[in-house]
């Protein structure tokens, strides 16, 4: 179980998760140099806006959803960049990427519409893959 929260309504750049690095390499290739994952006031008021009660209803998840999600892949237009994927009653994206400095941060965080057809898809072309941990 993960250590962090997340403050919603928070106005300083917050740790709000540890990666399991190896696990995010042997599936999907990206090879993360931190584990760390950040979140910064801005992200958050991208999710509020862009994305009305995701952030209420379901930031509390994040920091579960980055050390166990249900799959994870890598959006082919986002370079260093990886997707995590809960399904609870909805089915949630995090898109976490790297930037050049070395740091992890989350990009956004929303509902899947039509997250079961999505998923499948995404499975069929190998876009994500199930999050298994490494032995």
């Amino acid at each position: 179980m993960s250590t962090c929260s997340i403050d919603i309504n928070g106005t300083e750049i917050q740790k709000v998760g540890t990666l399991n690095i190896e696990a995010i390499k042997q599936l999907t290739g990206i090879e993360f140099p931190v584990a760390d994952v950040y979140m910064y006031p801005g992200a958050i008021k991208h999710v509020k806006k862009h994305h009305p009660g995701v952030m209420e209803a379901y930031g509390h998840l994040i920091p579960g959803m980055i050390s166990h999600p249900d799959y994870v892949g890598c959006n082919p237009k986002v370079p260093n960049s990886i997707e995590l994927v809960k399904v609870i009653s909805e089915h949630l994206l995090l898109s976490i990427q790297l930037d050049p400095s070395q740091y992890i941060f989350v990009s956004s965080f929303y509902r899947l519409d039509n997250g079961i057809e999505k998923i499948q898809r995404r499975l069929a072309s190998g876009r994500i893959v199930r999050y298994r941990t490494v032995d």
